[in-house]
């Protein structure tokens, strides 16, 4: 994207400040420079010549909100599913299931995601890609669309080596032979090992000014080998990366860790501590089924957890012990994951629940507030990329990732508390204008990086190509399904010793 970042004066708007006075913020002027804030004063103050200026009176100014765990492969696939229990959602919208994906698909549906991104206010997105094969050349693709967005993007190359029938609870002994090819396209297509296409890319990307961050990203403990962890933690270190994976999203995979981990007492947090790999470089996504002594090592060693409310509702799979995690002092961030199996990126959606769905578990009164989710929307996933000391708050020297809201919008009438209206009322429909890093990237409803109207046009014709393939995807992989409901079956008659759904 060309660098185009005018000085801009950000003019009267109410600044929200959540360690000063969420609830009524006052107004001030910010001035950006080069991309950072130089100056927040009183209203009225003199503007620079030559500044851009943004009329933010009756406006809200926030920091940029942070989507700390997203998987871009997916984004055509929503709405193409009702809740499913995650098992049988995971075969048919993994993209080992699809055949290889065209450099225009790959472009197209990460430029759509990150603009919906941005219509939601987010300006910082954890992107935890998985490419089939991975290529260094398609996750250059994806690289230049986000920054021809200009949404700040930590890019993690997501790998995995441990078949599914290691890691899910009785589908070797269910799914008969015969079937098992129904869980890919086709064999993996001819490409350079993946750890080489990793090195190449993070070497390659040393130095580069860009708002693209590189990260690591295991699949999940139990779905890579302890070599491929090991090796991946080791370039993690090598590059001064952050490191992304999943743990604990469903109780099949509590289950499974129980049977395949007996040396570490069944505990993938502990398998992770004996490698070396837990600490505030790492960020474990979902933790839906860590168990109370899992959640006391994650804090005492600082490791970061993404919550993913909707997508753990939408399959199936419970609600995290929320309560438990703020009360440990574990850092928490926010997640919308899939476009499949939360089918909108709207950290609206994801902070109202964080607040709401704690009760579940715990119902006295007490955390989360709606400061809690706003901090855990802002500078909690900022943190977990190291970026929380230049973005994630309005204050002078810090990078300018700014989001504007209509405060004449219904949800805000009258505004008694901003803190509370943003998590409780607000859907996405009052932002206004959106600024990236000092570049402004949306400007009264308007996408500023992006002619959305070729953007429409261009995919129609991939996402009809996209579409055929789902459904032969679909219809191959009905056959499983009696089969992976069996096990899931079989799995809720095992004791874990707890439990994290709604309705047990």
């Amino acid at each position: 994207m060309k660098d185009t970042r005018p000085t801009l004066l950000v003019k009267g708007g109410r600044i929200l400040d959540i360690e000063s006075d969420p609830h009524r913020p006052t107004a001030a002027d910010i001035l950006v420079e080069n991309g950072v804030i130089t100056k927040i004063e009183p209203a009225s103050a003199v503007c620079p010549a030559g500044a851009m200026v943004i009329d933010a009176s009756d406006r809200l100014v926030t920091p940029g909100f942070v989507n700390a765990h997203y998987h871009s492969h997916d984004i055509l696939l929503k709405g193409c599913f009702d809740p499913l229990i995650l098992e049988f959602w995971a075969v048919n919208a993994l993209p080992r299931v699809y055949p290889p994906r065209s450099d225009e698909e790959v472009r197209l549906r990460t430029l759509l995601g990150a603009i919906e991104c941005i219509r939601g206010g987010i300006t910082t997105i954890q992107d935890m890609l998985t490419l089939f094969p991975l290529t260094a050349r398609q996750a250059k693709v994806v690289q230049n669309a986000y920054d021809d967005a200009g949404l700040r993007v930590i890019l993690g190359l997501q790998l995995a080596d441990v078949s599914p029938f290691d890691t899910v609870p009785y589908w070797r002994q269910l799914i008969p032979p015969e079937l098992r090819d129904s869980l890919a396209a086709q064999p993996a297509p001819s490409a350079p090992p993946p750890l080489e296409v990793a090195e190449e890319i993070f070497g390659s990307s040393q130095g580069e000014q860009s708002i693209v961050k590189w990260a690591v990203a295991p699949s999940s403990p139990e779905r890579c080998t302890r070599r491929l962890m090991e090796e991946l933690a080791a370039i993690a270190g090598r590059h001064d990366l952050p490191i992304y994976s999943h743990i604990y999203i469903s109780r099949a995979e509590a289950l499974n860790a129980r049977r395949a981990f007996p040396q570490h007492g069944g505990s993938l947090v502990a398998y992770l501590k004996e490698l070396g790999i837990l600490g505030p470089r790492l960020t474990l996504a979902h933790g839906v089924w860590l168990s109370n002594g899992e959640i006391d090592v994650l804090a005492d060693s600082r490791t970061n957890v993404v919550l993913n409310p909707v997508s753990n509702l939408k399959n199936k799979n419970g609600v995290a012990p929320i309560r438990k995690l703020i009360d440990a002092g574990v850092n928490l961030s926010l997640g919308c994951d899939n476009g499949s199996c939360s089918d909108a990126q709207n950290i609206f959606q994801a902070m109202k629940m964080f607040t709401l769905l704690a009760a579940v578990s715990d119902p006295r009164e007490g955390p989360p507030t709606a400061v809690d989710a706003l901090r855990a929307a802002t500078s909690g996933g900022l943190r977990t990329a190291g970026l929380a000391d230049r973005i994630g708050a309005i204050r002078e020297g810090m990078r300018a990732d700014l989001v504007i809201f209509d405060s004449t919008d219904p949800v805000y009438l009258p505004l008694n508390s901003a803190a509370r209206q943003l998590v409780y009322g607000e859907g996405g429909r009052g932002v206004e204008s959106v600024i990236i890093d000092g570049r402004i990237v949306m400007l009264n409803r308007k996408i500023m990086t992006v002619d959305e109207l070729a953007l429409r046009s261009e995919l129609g014709h991939v996402a009809a190509v996209f579409q055929r393939d789902a459904q032969a995807v679909f219809a191959r992989t009905e056959r499983l399904h009696a089969h992976i409901s069996e096990a899931d079956r079989r799995m809720w008659q095992d004791d874990l010793g707890f439990d994290r759904y709604l309705a047990r």
